[in-house]
């Protein structure tokens, strides 16, 4: 037995009507390709390493997630040990079938000397829910995987639920078999 991965998770951030809202406003509007960020501060689009669309939403919707987040924040900070002072404006994301984005660290590593490596605790909110079934309101593949040396650990999605962890933790999104997978990403510094 370990515990590893050191994960935080709250499992209705978010209650399903609004991840549903959510979901439905992000099909409605467009989206660009998600950016990388590791030896530029603009970011790069490189579709090798990470596949996915970034979707504005309206400001109301950013605005309530961000709120959502903040109210976290404390026991985020008590359970990784830190004192957080910053939360990221979130990232709606939008996986399609094949989207995908290889095993990564958001931050706090040493290694650049980017305005990212200030970043602490990540978060990733489900929108939408993982299943083999074949319901057109879920996805298949597109898991969030955890890695170390000796582990694999696969995060479950269900709609609403909110993980955190530390920002120099290895993980990464499996390529999308069926369906899209909806998200929300952001970081505490």
């Amino acid at each position: 037995m370990t515990d590893w991965p050191n994960l935080f998770v709250v499992s209705q951030c978010l209650s399903r009507s609004f991840c549903e809202e959510i979901v439905a406003e992000m099909r409605a509007v467009g989206g660009s390709a998600a950016p990388i960020y590791g030896t530029s501060t603009e970011g790069t689009i490189d579709q090798s390493v990470r596949r996915t669309l970034r979707v504005r939403p309206s400001p109301e919707t950013i605005q309530l997630v961000t709120q959502q987040l903040w109210s976290c924040k404390e026991a985020v900070e008590k359970h990784f040990s830190v004192a957080l002072t910053e939360c990221e404006d979130p990232q709606f994301l939008r996986y399609r079938e094949g989207d995908f984005f290889v095993a990564h660290q958001d931050g706090n590593t040493g290694l650049l000397r980017l305005d990212t490596e200030r970043r602490l605790v990540s978060t990733v909110i489900f929108l939408s829910r993982e299943s083999d079934a074949l319901d057109p309101d879920t996805y298949s593949g597109g898991a969030l995987v955890f890695s170390d040396l000796r582990y694999r650990f696969h995060m479950r999605a269900e709609p609403g639920t909110l993980v955190a962890f530390r920002s120099e933790t290895t993980h990464e999104v499996n390529p999308v078999t069926r369906g899209e997978r909806y998200s929300i990403a952001s970081w505490y510094r």
